[in-house]
């Protein structure tokens, strides 16, 4: 098991830009899988975008698709979500995930997963 912080979060105007991290505690970083979730309150949890071990491959919920860019830094043990362009229906908690299921066994079980949880950072969008 890996322990997650996630941070970067914050009041922003529609429009611009910001980027969360997610540290991750561990020498085993590299082999997990990672995930970006978010939670809006009275709604359930959503998967945002999710990240291969190596950082080759990538995923994306469609409505983030093209605004949002997740990315690793496996020396620095980070994982991190640009994302540009925001809108109010971004707001949420975005909370960040680590299992070290096999990729393709992870995206396929998308949005249901298992392994580590931060306990996220808050996005507010104003209009």
């Amino acid at each position: 098991q890996v322990q997650l912080v996630e941070s970067g979060g914050g009041l922003v105007q529609a429009g611009v830009s910001l980027r969360l991290s997610c540290a991750a505690s561990g020498r085993t970083f590299s082999r997990y899988a990672m995930g970006w979730f978010r939670q809006a309150p009275g709604k359930e949890r959503e998967f945002v975008a999710a990240i291969s071990w190596s950082g080759d491959s990538t995923y994306y919920a469609d409505s983030v698709k093209g605004r949002f860019t997740i990315s690793r830094d496996n020396a620095k043990n980070t994982v991190y979500l640009q994302m540009n362009s925001l809108k109010p229906e971004d707001t949420a908690l975005y909370l960040c995930n680590a299992d070290r299921d096999l990729w393709g066994d992870y995206v396929t079980r998308l949005p249901r997963v298992f392994g580590s949880w931060g306990q996220g950072t808050q996005v507010t969008v104003s209009s």
